[in-house]
């Protein structure tokens, strides 16, 4: 007698993808049913009882998806839950993994992806499902709708309920913090601290008693017990930015805290345990670091249990325009001014800039066009200004060149007929303002500075320009 096919249930508002999906399980050989709204499949569940697995979208009438799989968690553990938006975010992706989604389907979905995750799914079904401690509603500065931060989102909604190291890397400006702090508050942690420390902006001879703590006296000018980040991140979780600055010698101490869960003051004698989770990050090749003897093996096995790689700016271009939107309106907020719109021209040329700074790049550009841009419309030519601007101050070595290529084959693009004279135009501006400042207006100072004639700087400068 042959056996019945497993029974697939789908829960979607949305017509069309109720019969897109169905068909698609149907010809793999699945007997499926579909249902418009929550109250419909729980009255379902009730009459015929659970079927071997369940699609269910997170946004409908009446109760939505994520309400829909607490319901079915309580009345059937384990039926396995396969969560569906075309809204992927943080909120709903770790959302529907705390409540015991077997995975979380981004739309558009590959209707071939779709039924392969059935069938693993469905093998699945009466292994035990423990839903996790609930945590507070996330609040975040992550945002994103393209491909690599909808993978990003997933891989925090499933991390954040797991006690395991996690290497963050990616660019700097990318956002690690704010990744290690989504995977904090949306663990069963959120309630204890959350302490950051950037290693490479602590002295090496003072980073071991800002990680570890020391007793009074145990060197000079330490008058009094200091309790280190491991302590205050007790039962929380510690983040390390920056892990590649670490001196080696540290690294041996770190070790041990990663593999013991104890350690011992600078200078102490008492034994201190902790439980903490460790979540690092670094812009550098470890890797690299670890082949020419700066960074230790170990450390690095033990850190890197779990990474996530954050993408660059520029390959998530589409997320510019709602980011910089984002940033406007904080900006405006904090600086107590008029609220700023872009264009639709600059949005397009915000999108095609390089970043090299990334989302911090991005977030300074907009604080900056707050501050100083007349009116309550930010164009094309503001913008000009402002990344000549920003790449005058990005710092030193080539960053400034990496910043006026991005700038010209912006231009380029845009057609600009005489991009040479614009651009000396724009590169004198920002020089003679810099050695203006730097020598509080003195003009002949200043150029003296700049190896110029007095003269010379005067008739560049041209009538009624003053000091910056």
């Amino acid at each position: 007698m042959p056996c019945e096919p497993a029974r697939i249930w789908i829960v979607d508002d949305d017509r069309a993808v109720r019969f897109v999906l169905a068909t698609a399980l149907r010809e793999a050989g699945y007997a499926v049913d579909g249902f418009e709204n929550a109250r419909d499949a729980l009255a379902a569940l009730r009459d015929r009882g659970a079927p071997a697995l369940l699609f269910t979208d997170v946004r409908m009438p009446g109760e939505d998806g994520l309400a829909l799989l607490d319901k079915l968690k309580a009345a059937a553990p384990q039926l396995p839950v396969i969560v569906m938006s075309a809204y992927t975010d943080i909120a709903s992706t770790a959302g529907a993994f705390r409540g015991g989604a077997y995975e979380f389907l981004s739309k558009p979905f590959d209707l071939d992806a779709a039924v392969a995750l059935a069938g693993r799914a469905i093998p699945e079904q009466g292994s035990a499902v423990v839903a996790p401690a609930a945590a507070p509603a996330f609040n975040t500065d992550l945002i994103g709708d393209t491909p690599a931060m909808r993978a990003l989102f997933r891989s925090i909604g499933r991390l954040a309920q797991a006690p395991l190291s996690v290497l963050i890397t990616g660019e700097t400006g990318t956002g690690k913090e704010l990744v290690a702090r989504a995977l904090h508050r949306e663990s069963p942690r959120a309630h204890r601290p959350f302490v950051a420390l950037n290693t490479a902006a602590i002295p090496a001879e003072l980073l071991e008693s800002e990680l570890f703590g020391h007793e009074a006296g145990a060197f000079t000018g330490a008058q009094k017990r200091h309790v280190g980040r491991f302590e205050q991140a007790d039962g929380g979780t510690l983040f390390l930015d920056e892990i590649g600055d670490m001196p080696l010698s540290l690294q041996t101490r770190l070790l041990r805290v990663l593999a013991e869960g104890e350690f011992f003051r600078v200078g102490g004698r008492e034994l201190i345990r902790v439980d903490v989770r460790v979540i690092a990050a670094t812009h550098q090749d470890l890797e690299r670091l670890v082949a020419d003897g700066r960074f230790r093996a170990d450390v690095l096995h033990r850190l890197d249990v779990v990474r996530l790689q954050l993408p660059p700016l520029r390959e998530r271009r589409d997320d510019v325009p709602a980011l910089a939107e984002r940033f406007l309106a904080a900006a405006a907020r904090k600086l107590d001014t008029p609220a700023k719109k872009f264009t639709k021209p600059a949005l397009e040329r915000l999108k095609r800039h390089d970043w090299p700074g990334n989302v911090r790049e991005l977030e300074n550009l907009c604080w900056r066009l707050v501050a100083l841009a007349p009116g309550d419309t930010i164009g094309t030519a503001e913008l000009d200004a402002a990344f000549v601007r920003t790449s005058e101050r990005a710092g030193q070595g080539e960053d400034w060149e990496v910043g006026l290529a991005s700038w010209a084959r912006m231009r380029l693009a845009d057609g600009a007929p005489d991009l040479h004279g614009e651009a000396l135009a724009k590169f004198e501006h920002v020089l003679f303002d810099a050695a203006l400042e730097h020598t509080h207006g003195h003009r002949g100072e200043a150029a003296s500075r700049l190896g110029l004639g007095r003269n010379t700087l005067t008739r560049k400068l041209g009538p009624g320009r003053k000091r910056p």
